[in-house]
Order: structure tokens, then sequence, then C-alpha cells
């Protein structure tokens, strides 16, 4: 009996492992096309990747945390609080995993290993989000449920981890202290756009179509931006 229970938890996590890490693996693989011409290591995309994941297990606690602190209840303080520790804990992985080394040489680069980390994160994230829609025998929602988060949450993620490389990347030619300022608006500006985005997919309901809308359209800027730091040059910004 326990047996059988172990079996079916387990290929229950499976499919929802190979459920959630699919997209991100498409859309790392979109990205990654973007730097063809200077491709980044792949074990240290990968490493990035694994540590991206490595975050949501960090991540769990903390949220928890200001669930508690706001009264059990989600409500504008609370998503803000998870958005802020959500893409904090995303830089300190992408920091540990590339950043530090001599990998990251190049203003794009910062953009590659941010995108990197946020699928990482986006794809156990939405496994675990899988998980327990299967484990309550929601199935066919589940599917369902992953197809809006590959539309939506994912790519909520690699907008606002790109968004923060593409302070970092348009300041790496400056001092110190832009370097710093530049961060800190990429920080702030990341956090504002997550936290709006779950606001509005509270709040909007059916209407959710939306938000994707809006998440699309800033995946297209995303793409210009791309464009614009791989011509950063010393003194060109």
């Amino acid at each position: 009996m326990l047996y059988n229970l172990g079996v079916i938890i387990g290929s229950n996590f499976l499919w929802a492992f190979v459920g959630g890490l699919l997209p991100a693996i498409f859309w790392l693989w979109f990205w990654l096309h973007e730097d063809k011409k200077h491709p980044e290591p792949k074990l240290r995309i990968i490493l990035s990747f694994g540590f991206g994941m490595l975050a949501v297990l960090l991540v769990l606690p903390v949220e928890r945390f200001f669930y508690n602190i706001f009264g059990n209840e989600i409500h504008i303080w609370t998503l803000l609080a998870w958005a802020a520790a959500e893409e904090v804990m995303k830089i300190v992985a992408a920091y540990f995993a590339a950043f530090r080394s001599r990998v990251a040489d190049e203003p794009v680069d910062f953009l590659i290993y941010m995108v990197s980390t946020a699928l990482g994160f986006s794809a156990l994230e939405n496994s675990l989000f899988l998980f327990n829609m299967i484990g309550e025998g929601f199935v066919t929602q589940g599917i369902i449920s992953g197809n809006m988060r590959f539309l939506g949450a994912t790519l909520l993620h690699t907008v606002t981890s790109a968004t923060i490389g593409t302070f970092i990347a348009l300041a790496f030619y400056k001092n110190k202290e832009v370097k710093k300022m530049s961060l800190a608006i990429g920080i702030m500006l990341a956090i504002a756009l997550h936290t709006l985005f779950n606001f509005f997919i509270i709040e909007m309901g059916e209407r959710v179509f939306f938000v994707f809308t809006g998440v699309w359209v800033a995946i297209i800027l995303m793409i210009l931006m791309f464009e614009k730091v791989k011509s950063v040059k010393p003194g060109s910004v």
C-alpha cells in the first residue's frame, strides 16, 4: 500500500516536473539563440538554471513568513513582499552562478545569465504548482493552468529578470556609483512589474487575457532591448 502510494506520488511529481521544465527549456533555447554569435559556456548556463531552481526552495519560507506577517491574507503588501523576495533571490542566484566569475565579461552576458536563472526559477515553481493540481485530482485543470503559466508566469519571470539584467548591462562600462544606481532602478522596476502582474491576475479574473497581452508586449520590448544591449560599447551609453 505504501509502495503504491510512493509510486503514485513519484509519478505525479515526475509529470509535474516535466510539465514545468519543458516550457522553461523552450524559452531558454529561444533566448540563447539571441546570443548565438558569442555563446556563453553551456555548463555555466546549466549552473545558472540550476541555481534558479534552488532559489525557489530558499524563497518559499520567506514568502510564508511574509504571508503570516500580513495576517494570512493576500493583498497588495503581500504581493509586493513576495515579488521583492523572488527578484532579490534570483539576483543572488545569478551572482553565485555566474556574475562573480570571469564568464560575465560583456554587457549582454548579464542579460543571458539573469534570464537563465529566471527560467530555472520558473521551471521548479511551475512544477510545484502542477504537482499540487495533479495531486488534488485536477489533471485537466493542471494541464490548462500549466499552459497559462507557460504564457504568463514563465514570461513574467523572464521579463523581470531581463529588466534587471538590462540595467546592469547598460551600466557595464560606467563607474561604481552609476552601476549601483542602475542596479537599484532595475530591481525596483522588476519588483513593480512583478507586483502589478500578480495584482491584476487576481483582480481581473476572466479578463486575465489582457494581463497576458501586456506580458507579450513586454517580451517584444525585451527583444528590442537585447539588440540594444548587444550594441553597448565603452562610451556608447
